[in-house]
């Protein structure tokens, strides 16, 4: 191994041995623990240290970087105090996530890491918003993402890099080549000859280094960070390396030949940058040993006191509490406070465009993307003329790739811009599905990332348009804690719903059904206003039934009251499906006594499920009748629109009022 100390002063070098050896001793100590019973799992970076280290050397101390399984030294080389470390690792209630996650899946803002997920490569597109940001205000700086091996088979791998490169971010991709993904051999990954070749299929530049040499590593992240920020451009790295343990420790490396991890031990990234220190007289044995020594009695100090249990101050209350941030939304008019509203007919689409126009204004670094959303102004035309106004740099149109983008829109929560993704259409958000229900509902509760993102999502039939663009997808994500889900029925509340999303720090899924954007109008406020999220909205007072409903469903039961003045119809709108307003449809229960769940989703697993469930074990003694759900068929969407005519729940309607009116 060769390496070229170029214009680094002995300090440094000295400096950069410490970093590399931390992790080492740490990782040899958490070993030892794990023999002796005393930790649960961990997973080994031994023999790859000096591209975490190099690496994160490399970059400046504010700039973000999105590490993996075996990235202890970044941890490290951030400077992330050892004792927090060591809790995170026994799952302490003081640990980074409060007990709530194991070894490296977690982040912290002050340290500007952001903790992975299982899955990989959702880690990538996070940093393409983080760059985004940074680009949007005019900073020299650039992100750092890793990736292994293995990862760069996956779709989130690839869809980042093309962002990258489209946008022209300034991203360091870092792919960690240690010859295996878990047991399966690269040649049973992929089949060109190194990974950054790939690099060219995107239009950016990539190079190959030697990931056991930290020079190499820190000297050639630091000129492609350079780069990046220069260029304003995106790079691949590829660096070599091997993982002389198992994936994880219980997995073992029975499956690599003896002779490989021969090899590799004699490029070993710390004896290696030892043997030459001492070479090149920057250290001697004695310095080498003393500096063993101390990191040593410095390990075993923290972690005597670390690793002491510590009483337990786990409650729901406090799990409950983080699932989502807090909303203050003090400095804006609710609906129900406007004085003296200049009222104006607006049609539903007219409705949503107002709420964004105005947020574009109140929050000035708000971000909208989506395919073809820019000058076409998107394909129900909700964003037309918003270029002109708000510039191609804030409407951004974007490759088709859902997940990247998701992704992104996490980032740039990262450095607090406010985003909206539109999904083209909802069923679409089936291939961004992962980066909404793993790495954005979850984020808060894992370690106290906000996640201030809207995904708007066209929805519902009635269009003949068939089972991908015409399905009703919301129950999805009512199951998800972190996602808030909402769904107006009317061009006010399509509003200030849309508005109070776009103010709230968490995740809010906003369904808008097509078929209203121009068939349904309605007196609007123009000024701005929100309409709280979690509020349901009795439409009709009744005494002998309720409908309970939202989206088209609202119109549908409105229409049937108007059919059938004989009947005393209770509605009421939910117009947001998680939260649940339980207080509202627990008085509407009580008033009337019979109970129609109506919605426009199939019956199976639908919302009308949860609710039928929840009615039964809170307002059992207040029912006179069987709880009755009226749902759409258990198929997907039919194109022919007798075919949807018969699918949709409408159609039975009028059958499942009769049979609870006359129980």
């Amino acid at each position: 191994m060769h390496f070229k100390r170029n214009k680094l002063e002995d300090a440094q070098l000295i400096h950069f041995y410490r970093s590399l050896l931390l992790p080492r001793m740490i990782e040899d100590k958490m070993l030892l623990l794990l023999r002796q019973g005393k930790i649960s799992k961990w997973f080994s970076g031994i023999g790859q240290e000096a591209i975490s280290v190099g690496a994160t050397l490399a970059m400046e101390s504010n700039e973000w970087i999105m590490p993996l399984h075996r990235n202890l030294g970044v941890f490290t080389t951030r400077n992330m105090p050892l004792q927090d470390l060591f809790k995170q690792w026994q799952g302490y209630a003081s640990g980074y996530s409060k007990g709530r996650e194991r070894s490296f899946h977690f982040g912290n803002k002050a340290h500007y890491i952001c903790g992975m997920i299982s899955h990989l490569g959702p880690q990538l597109a996070i940093a393409d918003g983080v760059a985004l940001a940074y680009q949007q205000r005019g900073q020299l700086k650039a992100t750092l993402a890793f990736t292994g091996d293995g990862g760069t088979s996956e779709g989130d791998f690839h869809e980042a890099l093309n962002v990258a490169a489209v946008w022209g971010l300034p991203v360091i991709f870092l792919i960690e080549n240690n010859g295996y993904g878990l047991s399966t051999p690269t040649q049973e990954q992929y089949h060109c000859d190194n990974l950054v070749d790939r690099a060219k299929g995107y239009g950016m530049e990539g190079v190959r280094i030697d990931g056991n040499n930290i020079l190499e590593v820190y000297e050639t992240v630091k000129g492609v960070r350079e780069y990046c920020i220069n260029h304003q451009k995106p790079y691949l790295i590829e660096c070599t390396t091997f993982r002389i343990r198992g994936h994880e420790e219980a997995s073992g490396t029975k499956y690599v030949p003896k002779e490989l991890t021969e090899q590799w031990s004699r490029k070993d990234p710390i004896k290696n940058y030892e043997q030459f220190l001492v070479k090149e007289k920057v250290l001697n044995e004695m310095q080498v040993a003393t500096i063993r020594n101390e990191i040593k009695d410095f390990i075993d100090s923290v972690l005597m006191e670390a690793i002491q249990p510590e009483p337990t101050h786990f409650s729901i209350e406090n799990e409950m509490a983080d699932v989502f941030a807090p909303t203050y939304l003090q400095h804006l008019t609710r609906h129900d406070q406007l004085n003296h509203p200049i009222l104006s007919s607006k049609r539903f689409i007219e409705a949503i465009s107002d709420a964004l126009r105005q947020s574009m204004v109140l929050y000035p670094e708000l971000i909208i993307m989506g395919q073809d959303i820019a000058e076409y102004g998107g394909a129900f035309k909700v964003t037309e003329g918003f270029v002109a106004q708000f510039g191609k740099q804030r409407i951004r149109n974007t490759p088709i790739c859902e997940s990247a983008i998701v992704g992104a829109a996490l980032g740039l929560s990262l450095e607090g811009v406010k985003s909206i993704v539109e999904m083209q259409f909802a069923d679409f958000v089936s291939v961004g599905f992962n980066q909404i229900v793993n790495n954005l509902a979850k984020i808060h509760y894992r370690w106290g990332q906000h996640a201030d993102v809207v995904i708007r999502m066209p929805t519902g039939a009635g269009v003949g348009a068939g089972p991908f663009h015409s399905q009703s997808n919301e129950a999805w994500f009512t199951h998800v804690p972190g996602l808030k889900v909402v769904y107006p029925s009317n061009p006010m509340d399509a509003k200030g719903l849309l508005i109070a999303a776009i103010a709230d720090p968490n995740p809010v899924l906003y369904f808008e059904h097509k078929a209203l954007y121009r068939s349904l109008t309605g007196a609007v406020p123009d000024e701005y206003f929100y309409t709280p999220i979690g509020k349901a909205n009795l439409l009709n007072e009744g005494s002998d039934v309720c409908i309970i409903t939202y989206g088209m469903g609202v119109l549908w039961a409105q229409e049937y009251q108007q059919n059938h003045p004989e009947h005393s119809i209770a509605i009421l709108d939910l117009r947001t499906l998680a939260p649940l307003d339980y207080e509202s449809i627990k008085q509407v229960v009580i008033q009337t006594g019979k109970v129609c769940l109506l919605h426009e989703d199939n019956m199976t697993g639908g919302i009308g499920a949860e609710l039928s469930a929840w009615i039964a074990e809170h307002c059992f003694e207040y029912l006179d009748a069987p709880i009755m759900r009226c749902a759409s068929l258990d198929t997907p969407i039919p194109f022919n629109l007798e075919l949807e005519k018969q699918y949709l729940a409408e159609s039975r309607l009028e059958e499942t009022m009769q049979k609870l009116m006359h129980y």
